[in-house]
């Protein structure tokens, strides 16, 4: 919107250069409406106050994010899976984020489909409006003596775990020993399950996802890259 259309509604007064510094589009349609501005300004100054609104949303998001990330502590793994690997299951996980997150005006939900895999999103939300997602896929896992409906719950289990812990960056502590596995220098188990989902949703090729990072296998990649990783993969998912 031109400055010419803003002085016609009398937006900006002539005596006051920095009236816009401080006036929001709320005010703007007001103005407008009491100057007897025609439709197609009162639209365009709707559309000015949506977009205003979506980015103030936006903001309050980001802080209520970075906000509750500064408060989560690494999660302690209180199970076991296969290959006798300690990991942190969703209970665990939801103990210590949820009351957090929701100190922060935040929420999570899980949206679920499948076709012949099974796809997992997380959506995380801010009480101001703004919201966002990620999407995980896998297979059913029929390991073990596994019926056709426990092998969909443990593969919905796994990906609302992981997919939640995407969305947060979440870590997770040592196993029992207290022991730190390799200083911190590479991904913990975790981030190597949120890679693996991730190469395999967006059909990357692995290959070359490893000769890009310089690396022989997954479980080798630095942790200060895994955000670069996460990055990265999701921009090929978004095309």
């Amino acid at each position: 919107m031109s400055t010419k259309q803003l002085e016609k509604i009398n937006i900006i007064p002539e005596q006051e250069p920095r009236a816009l510094s401080v006036m929001t589009p709320m005010d703007m349609i007001q103005r407008a409406v009491e100057s007897g501005a025609d439709i197609d300004m009162l639209e365009k100054l709707m559309a000015l106050q949506e977009r205003w609104e979506a980015s103030q949303a936006r903001k309050a998001f980001d802080e209520a994010v970075a906000a509750s990330k500064a408060e989560i502590p690494p999660i302690e793994r209180n199970a076991t899976g296969h290959n006798s690997k300690r990991y942190a299951d969703f209970s665990a996980i939801a103990r210590v984020v949820d009351p957090i997150l929701g100190r922060h005006g935040l929420s999570y939900r899980f949206r679920t489909s499948q076709t012949d895999r099974i796809s997992v999103t997380c959506v995380l939300s801010h009480k101001a409006g703004h919201s966002e997602e990620t999407t995980l896929t896998g297979p059913a896992d029929s390991s073990g003596s596994k019926n056709a409906i426990q092998a969909i719950g443990s593969t919905l289990t796994y990906l609302q775990r992981y997919s939640l812990v995407q969305m947060l960056g979440l870590a997770a502590a040592s196993d029992d020993d207290g022991k730190s596995a390799a200083g911190g220098e590479t991904i913990n188990e975790e981030q190597i399950g949120i890679l693996t989902e991730l190469l395999d949703s967006v059909g990357a090729d692995k290959a070359r996802f490893l000769r890009f990072f310089k690396i022989e296998t997954l479980p080798t990649l630095p942790s200060k890259r895994f955000q670069e990783a996460v990055t990265m993969l999701n921009a090929k998912a978004r095309g």
